[in-house]
């Protein structure tokens, strides 16, 4: 079987070549013929160098969408032909994880997404959504995941307001799952044009930082001085002290992402007096991939997809995400 592999951390370092085709799946596994993936901040880090403990060469790419193919003994619940997200968390199946179950990761310290053909076991996929593309599907283990989780920890609901950085992808689900679950959202961008896409999609309010550089003072402003109940922390250092001050009393702050580094120095008055919770995060587990895909499901939430390329084109399209400026997600076609 065909399969992409990252030779050393580099953009130029990704090939094609040929491996054996896999057995039979043992017990507790199935074989899933991969139709599609998705690409994360995390898959650019791993490809630059810049995540801890890679060893190539490496099969890149956490998230994948499949089709089942064959079953191995003691499976239950999934047939043949099912249409499944494979979770890249492949040892987190449910409740709080361990340093291992948290670690173990597909694309990471597992073989990814870009082969023709997984072995996985059985419990680390979830159906998928009946109205869903396979492009689609192979958005959802990372981004859907923790977008719902972001939500369900503030228990985001009619009377919260949710406030989003950004328009990637954990941002644009977060925004999709937020108003499935009747919250009112504001998202903010540098981009008129995106803000216009985010209302399209049922954001409340929207906050060009780039007109707004105090963006903080004009969220409480929207929130009549109140702040938000959630804030979804994706930058890092050059926004965080920010979010702070745009939460309400008692808020919460989901950091996610440090696309503008990892370390500051931090104020911790803010976090004392309006006490404030500060909650980071690994994605979740398969079973809170299956809480998403159901809520995906009833509300038929349609994964905005910013750009789709050919496996031929894998190198471009992590280019595309290293530059930025897209809105949603990349999918890759695994069209060998």
């Amino acid at each position: 079987m065909r399969a992409i592999i990252l030779n050393k951390p580099s953009l130029d370092a990704l090939s094609q070549i040929e491996l054996p085709d896999p057995s039979a799946p043992q017990h507790g596994q199935v074989n899933v013929r991969m139709r599609a993936a998705s690409l994360n901040f995390i898959d650019l880090a791993v490809a630059k160098g810049q995540y801890p403990g890679i060893v190539f060469p490496l099969t890149p790419v956490a998230d994948g969408s499949g089709e089942i193919i064959a079953i191995g003994d003691g499976v239950t619940g999934l047939k043949i032909g099912d249409r499944v997200a494979i979770h890249p968390k492949a040892l987190w199946v449910a409740g709080r994880p361990t340093a291992a179950k948290a670690n173990t990761m597909r694309g990471v310290s597992l073989p990814g997404s870009l082969l023709e053909i997984a072995t996985v076991d059985a419990v680390s996929v979830v159906k998928a959504a009946d109205h869903l593309s396979w492009e689609a599907i192979a958005t959802l283990p990372i981004a859907a995941t923790t977008a719902w989780n972001a939500l369900a920890f503030a228990d985001a609901g009619p009377g919260s307001t949710v406030l989003l950085l950004g328009t990637g992808g954990v941002s644009i689900f977060a925004l999709q799952l937020a108003k499935a679950r009747g919250a009112r959202v504001i998202i903010t961008s540098s981009s008129d044009a995106k803000l216009d896409r985010a209302r399209a999609l049922g954001a409340d309010e929207t906050v060009n930082y780039r007109k707004f550089p105090d963006w903080d003072d004009e969220v409480r402003r929207l929130t009549d001085g109140i702040g938000v109940d959630l804030v979804l922390e994706t930058a890092g250092p050059d926004t965080f002290t920010r979010s702070l001050a745009a939460a309400r009393q008692t808020g919460l702050i989901y950091t996610i992402g440090f696309l503008t580094g990892t370390k500051f120095e931090l104020d911790l008055m803010p976090i004392i007096v309006k006490a404030l919770r500060v909650q980071g995060n690994n994605t979740g587990s398969v079973e809170d991939l299956g809480r998403a895909m159901q809520a995906i499901g009833a509300a038929r939430i349609e994964p905005v997809i910013d750009r789709t390329f050919s496996v031929a084109d894998i190198g471009q399209a992590f280019r595309v995400l290293a530059e930025g400026g897209y809105f949603g997600k990349i999918a890759v076609r695994l069209d060998w």
